[in-house]
């Protein structure tokens, strides 16, 4: 999972992501970020380029692979940590940091509500917060085959806590003390079956993830991305979504 996630990191789409995000989260010289579900490190590398040798970055994530690739990513720095724990337990002291930002994390964590207040308890006051997640609600997939489309969305689903978490972000943001709440939602399409779409990734991660799961038997899971790899050929594919970025500060 490491490995694909790095693949995953290094594409277009996700390399636009992550400017949005650092533009969100507005990091400046000498600022203490912490970053929640730090996964392999690529915020946290680019963040410490923000903030300098006089800031600092601590990164949290509950897979220990994870949090091994980012410290490997961001050797040679001094003003980085990496703890292995759980959202809702962060290993930080109060009032610590000055920003924090968690991408794509919320949506796998069931008490989205605490994990918050603990991202709270770890920002000073006017403390800044970024939380991006995807509504999956919102895919947009051309096929032939609806019904077969159906269920290997709902295969994929069935690995997320929240499908559509950002639909009721805000109340949970507001829940955990945080004021000022904004929501920018993102839209990622491509009529492009490449991987270096979110879409055209998402193609091949998808009939891996379901044959692997025993989620969708295997001839139909090739069928469904049979069918997109010749839409691909014949310049018809299309895919859109959207993902929402949160801003929020501690008062």
């Amino acid at each position: 999972m490491v490995e694909r996630l790095e693949q995953l990191y290094a594409t277009r789409d996700v390399l636009r992501r992550r400017e949005l995000v650092r533009a969100a989260l507005g990091a400046r010289a000498g600022d203490r970020v912490l970053d929640v579900g730090c996964g392999p490190g690529f915020y946290v590398a680019e963040l410490l380029e923000e903030v300098g040798a006089e800031g600092s970055v601590v990164g949290v994530d509950g897979s220990a692979a994870s949090a091994a690739a980012a410290a490997k990513r961001c050797e040679g720095h001094d003003n980085v940590a990496f703890h292995e724990a759980d959202a809702t337990s962060l290993p930080v002291e109060d009032g610590e940091f000055d920003a924090a930002l968690s991408v794509q994390v919320l949506e796998y964590v069931p008490d989205v509500t605490a994990a918050l207040r603990e991202m709270h308890r770890a920002l000073r006051p006017g403390g800044r917060l970024v939380v991006w997640d995807v509504d999956w609600a919102t895919v947009s997939w051309r096929t032939a085959e609806p019904d077969r489309m159906a269920r290997m969305l709902a295969a994929w689903d069935s690995h997320l806590t929240h499908v559509s978490l950002p639909q009721a972000l805000t109340g949970h943001l507001r829940d955990a003390g945080f004021e000022d709440v904004g929501m920018e939602g993102h839209t990622f399409a491509t009529n492009e079956l490449t991987p270096e779409a979110y879409g055209g990734f998402l193609t091949q991660f998808i009939e891996q993830f379901v044959v692997e799961g025993e989620l969708v038997d295997a001839d139909e899971a090739k069928a469904w991305a049979d069918e997109q790899r010749e839409l691909g050929e014949r310049g018809e594919f299309y895919f859109a979504c959207i993902q929402f970025c949160f801003s929020a500060t501690r008062p």
